[in-house]
């Protein structure tokens, strides 16, 4: 308690019945023994408290999910939620952990979603869940865990700093917690077995010849052994991220470094207790934790005191700031319905006959010409590029009426910010209110955006987040919108990822070469462009995708963005059809148009 009280000075938390909650808190976390409370230790002290209440709020809800006899499980989860319900209207509690999350829920105005969303997930885990499939159980793992990030993302925000949530990375972040999660299932394997749950996968044990019984029953030390092995694997491939934390605050980064140290030392423990997991859960040794620890205390406290400044508590009584954008705001759940057919072209157009071996998988387009159409017309250059977005939209559904499967657009280069600003403000306002939306969420369309988070607004960011997400599950065109975009700057940064992993010891630089140059791009998996296509009567590439379209074929067509539509598309398409490619080879007039050579290919596996 001693040590605790600078931490509630910090914190402006001195009437002693919420200290009292507080500290309930700190101790149950304390006790569980896992890496919540030396993590949140690495935190600024004014935040530690509402740590410990959202972290001691996931304690308790488990222990209640786990507590008497299956049967009133869940009307003893069901009293404690609603309970809480009730104490977050009238501001207090009798309980001391939700006094202490009701006052840190007010204190930060933090949004009761994410929370809503881990009460549902474990709720549901009370009869009993087997999953059958790796995806099923990492569903069900980011239901739980990714609504207690949010909280925490949330309590960031609003103490005024927001994780700029990078797109290329959600997938790396999604493993990363994935990797947490495998890691705390293995760890608490005798518990969940005791309470007659089985956490694994049945398809991880069904490749070791195992079933929930053998588990259960404590037998076939060899073969659980060898699938704790792929388990701990499995985690510890996760786990490696090392581009993941790169772009957040320097605070934070040191932070998630040191989850993820401890992470790889708790593999360790696991992978020396082998089949004793299912008999008890492995000590983590204290003398190492120490020597990760102990360092990134210092460099925690040194970065947010001078590199990553924090505001003080806010009180939702405090309407005259603005509420920050939560996690779940920007994640919201992929549509489900099935995507309806592109719509027809109003002359009534149809696509022409293209054999698909001359089709072209990825066309990238340089949408030119919007500002002189506007100009020519005495309008604003601005109206141009709202004009444009029409003609984009219609470019989509032509790209799927013809089978397209890649299209990628160029909207705002890093070069567009020496414009004029209201030209700026434009294009942007396009992003942020209608350039996609018809285009993506009604049709099977995946959405991607390729470009740098500096200098765009807030609001922008969250809207690509959005799309992204919400698409990511799409199979049939990937569109991918370039937005502050520069193609030097993506093969810049690609480079200093490269560099970073041959200083880390992670790749030799002797066996670099161009696949594992392409591995470190911004979309990696993005395939070569086969067609770049300009309009506007210009004849450049304008630094558009320069590692993926090094073999493009060029078309160039006069005519201005806004006069686009689909049937231009087309023609560009069977214009593309009629070339020969040979991508150095001695040219064959009877050999078919084909893809580029393996060795060429933008992207692993391709």
């Amino acid at each position: 308690m001693r040590r605790s009280r600078s931490v509630y000075r910090a914190a402006a938390i001195d009437e002693p019945r919420l200290v009292e909650g507080y500290e309930a808190c700190r101790r149950a976390i304390r006790r569980a023994g896992g890496t919540e409370y030396p993590t949140a230790r690495l935190m600024p002290p004014a935040l530690r408290p509402a740590l410990w209440a959202i972290y001691a709020t996931g304690r308790v809800i488990d222990d209640v999910a786990d507590t008497g006899d299956p049967s009133g499980r869940e009307a003893l989860f069901d009293a404690w939620t609603t309970a809480f319900d009730e104490d977050l209207r009238r501001g207090d509690s009798e309980d001391p952990v939700r006094r202490a999350l009701v006052h840190t829920m007010l204190t930060w105005d933090l949004p009761t979603d994410g929370l809503s969303a881990a009460f549902a997930a474990t709720r549901a885990d009370i009869a009993g869940r087997t999953h059958p499939t790796w995806k099923a159980w990492s569903t069900y793992s980011q239901a739980v865990n990714t609504s207690f990030f949010a909280q925490g993302a949330a309590l960031l925000a609003a103490a005024g700093l927001y994780l700029p949530l990078r797109l290329r990375y959600l997938d790396a972040a999604r493993q990363w917690v994935d990797a947490l999660s495998v890691i705390d299932n293995l760890e608490d394997l005798a518990e969940d077995l005791a309470q007659g749950r089985v956490t694994v996968p049945v398809e991880v044990l069904t490749d070791h010849g195992l079933t929930a019984a053998d588990l259960t029953g404590g037998t076939h030390d060899a073969p659980v052994e060898a699938m704790i092995g792929h388990l701990a694997a499995q985690a510890r491939l996760w786990l490696a991220q090392p581009d993941l934390f790169r772009e957040l605050p320097p605070a934070l980064a040191v932070v998630a470094r040191a989850v993820t140290d401890i992470g790889r030392l708790r593999l360790e423990r696991v992978e020396r207790a082998g089949a004793q997991l299912l008999h008890g859960k492995p000590r983590l040794p204290r003398l190492a934790s120490r020597r990760i620890l102990l360092p990134a205390r210092l460099k925690a406290h040194v970065a947010w005191r001078f590199l990553t400044p924090i505001g003080p508590a806010r009180s939702r009584r405090d309407t005259a700031t603005p509420h920050p954008p939560t996690l779940a705001a920007l994640l919201p759940a992929p549509r489900t319905e099935l995507p309806t057919p592109p719509r027809p072209h109003p002359s009534g157009a149809r696509p022409p006959s293209c054999p698909t071996r001359r089709l072209p998988r990825h066309v990238a387009v340089v949408m030119d010409g919007n500002g002189r159409w506007a100009t020519d017309r005495g309008l604003p250059r601005t109206e141009g590029h709202r004009a444009g977005g029409e003609s984009m939209r219609d470019v989509v559904h032509g790209a799927l009426e013809i089978g397209l499967r890649y299209l990628t657009l160029y909207a705002f280069s890093t070069e567009n910010w020496r414009r004029r600003p209201e030209e700026i403000d434009g294009l942007l306002a396009l992003v942020r209110e209608d350039m996609v939306d018809a285009a993506v969420l009604d049709h099977d369309v995946r959405f991607r955006w390729a470009g740098s988070a500096e200098g765009l607004p807030q609001d922008v960011l969250e809207r690509l987040v959005r799309l992204e997400h919400a698409t990511r599950d799409r199979t049939g065109l990937t569109l991918t919108l370039c937005v502050n975009y520069g193609g030097r700057i993506e093969l810049t940064q690609a480079a200093a990822s490269l560099a970073r992993a041959a200083v880390a010891g992670r790749i030799d630089p002797a066996h670099i070469c161009e696949r594992v140059f392409a591995a470190h791009l911004a979309l990696p998996d993005l395939p070569d462009v086969d067609l770049l296509w300009r309009t506007g009567g210009e004849q450049r590439t304008s630094n558009l995708l320069p590692w993926h379209a090094a073999y493009a074929e060029l078309h160039f067509s006069d005519t201005r963005w806004p006069d686009v539509d689909r049937r231009d598309l087309w023609r560009a398409i069977t214009a593309y059809a009629d070339r020969g490619r040979n991508f150095g080879a001695v040219p064959d007039s009877a050999a078919p148009a084909a893809g580029p050579p393996a060795h060429d290919a933008g992207a692993p596996g391709h």
